[in-house]
């Protein structure tokens, strides 16, 4: 495809400008159910650690940059490059500050990778810095392993797709993660852009533009004199005009088809072996190359018994990849995390937008909401008109997330966030709520025996698994024992002996 005429731009901010932004940026009252009287405002803490990943991911893009010079000469690992450059492109964010990176680094297992985010906020901030989304960032590993979402009526369920609540189905691209990537860069709380016609023109200005183009071939595109300005305000767009980069019907095609070619590189790099790659001591174990010490191996028996997680997090079967999730949807129970700032996100903003028009009465309706048309912040996907009889059926219900990176992390004392809301801060945690949930009292606000002695309602009752989740009968050894297993999930497992 044939971009607008390129010209040099590469936004670069020091750490302390970044850290001044976002100060200036995010202050918000903390209205969220359960949360404590003030403001909620992003630490010094994490404020530095967002200043060392925005650095850490220029130092990434640079590199890759750098592989443009000598690019491989096999389309498929071009396909790749593009992808990864897309990923670590923060021009690609209405303030050309967060790029995809920004939720998804590959030493957390391409999720959070903001410790102090996942222990306070759960959310992240987007290219808005004072706005937040709903829900955690999933992984993106090994997300293109997912089936097209279809209904299966034998087992009765929705089965596949991308996103917590399934809502890239993969229809329209064969490819869920592809349409998944098509999600946040005009989700106004994550990159913001107003059109999809400016992540197009952004990406036009970047150096991969030739590669691109002899990758998907060249097709020539009549930018407006003001498409700078009109992709500079952040979205959303006004309903009179949802295409406010004004084109005409064949340049909005064409903008239509090149976006979906991004999409498509996007999702050719996380299916790479780079981000889905197989090498955990699991996968060791499984070809003969390593032992599970006594207590993994415990983990794993009560993992496939007593404990019954692999009902859904399936760890393969004849013909089956171990991908830890059956990719249906369940709701657990999880509380509703009152730290999450969304739910202060009621009142306008400067442009005017307010992303969460309930307040702290917003509950997650999961593949519910998604399926009724209900209130979302980026739609990359169409319902099909014959599954909306399936909503009432799917209200609350979560995708399962893979386990496999379940407790990848660069440090041991860093925080990661389970749970789609990130309630949970450790793996410990969310797998004492799965043994628990039914057994302990409800807790009264504030206790402060929470999530020990007791546990707060949960977020919604609609739909509840009660045959595999909060009676599981589990003592703290054998809970241990599981944490031990999923730990053996972490790709970048070296075997001592490999054969």
């Amino acid at each position: 495809m044939r971009f607008a005429d390129p010209f040099a731009r590469k936004t670069q901010h020091a750490i302390l400008s970044i850290a001044a932004a976002i100060v200036a940026a995010v202050t918000m009252g903390a209205d969220a159910p359960g949360a404590e009287e003030g403001s909620t405002t992003l630490s010094p803490q994490a404020l530095q650690e967002i200043a060392q990943l925005e650095a850490e991911i220029d130092r990434i893009e640079a590199r890759t940059i750098e592989r443009l010079a000598a690019p491989p000469d096999n389309q498929i690992q071009q396909i790749e490059l593009l992808g990864k450059l897309m990923l670590y492109d923060k021009n690609l964010s209405v303030n050309r500050n967060e790029a995809c990176a920004f939720c998804h680094m590959p030493e957390t297992g391409f999720t959070g990778p903001v410790s102090e985010l996942n222990r306070t906020t759960g959310s992240y901030p987007g290219s808005v810095r004072t706005r937040f989304s709903d829900r955690k960032p999933q992984s993106h590993a090994y997300a293109p392993l997912s089936p097209v979402l279809h209904y299966n009526p034998g087992q009765g369920d929705l089965v596949g797709g991308n996103f917590w609540d399934m809502r890239a189905t993969g229809r329209r691209l064969g490819n869920p993660a592809a349409e998944q990537a098509e999600g946040p860069p005009t989700n106004p709380v994550e990159m913001g852009l107003p059109d999809i016609a400016c992540a197009v023109y952004r990406a036009s200005q970047r150096p991969y533009r030739a590669m691109f183009e002899r990758v998907w071939g060249a097709q020539a595109i009549a930018w407006p004199e003001d498409v700078e300005q009109v992709c500079d305000r952040p979205g959303p767009p006004t309903a009179g005009e949802p295409f406010p980069v004004h084109l005409g019907p064949i340049d909005r095609g064409r903008v239509g088809t090149t976006f979906d070619q991004m999409a498509q590189s996007i999702a050719g790099y996380e299916a790479s072996a780079e981000v889905t790659s197989f090498t955990s001591k699991f996968d060791a174990m499984r070809a003969n190359k390593a032992q599970f010490t006594a207590q993994e191996q415990a983990g794993y028996d009560l993992f496939r018994g007593k404990a019954q997680c692999n009902a859904c997090h399936r760890d393969g079967g004849p013909g089956e990849d171990p991908l830890f999730t059956d990719f249906t949807a369940s709701n657990i129970g999880t509380p509703a995390n009152p730290r999450l700032p969304y739910y202060a996100e009621n009142r306008p903003d400067a442009f005017g937008y307010v992303a969460n028009p309930e307040g702290s009465s917003f509950v997650d309706g999961g593949v519910g909401s998604f399926l009724s048309k209900g209130h979302l912040l980026s739609q990359p996907s169409a319902v099909d008109a014959r599954w909306l009889k399936l909503a009432p059926d799917n209200q609350a219900r979560i995708q399962v997330p893979t386990l496999r990176n379940v407790d990848k992390r660069p440090y041991p004392a860093f925080v990661k966030a389970y749970g789609h809301n990130g309630y949970f801060t450790s793996l410990k945690a969310i797998t004492h709520f799965y043994n628990t949930r039914d057994v302990l009292a409800r807790c009264q606000p504030h206790d402060p025996g929470e999530g020990t002695t007791c546990w707060p309602a949960p977020e919604s009752t609609d739909n509840m698994n009660t045959s595999r989740v909060g009676r599981l009968g589990l003592s703290d050894a054998e809970e241990d024992a599981l944490v031990s297993f999923m730990q053996t999930l972490t790709d970048g497992f070296r075997p001592v002996n490999p054969q």
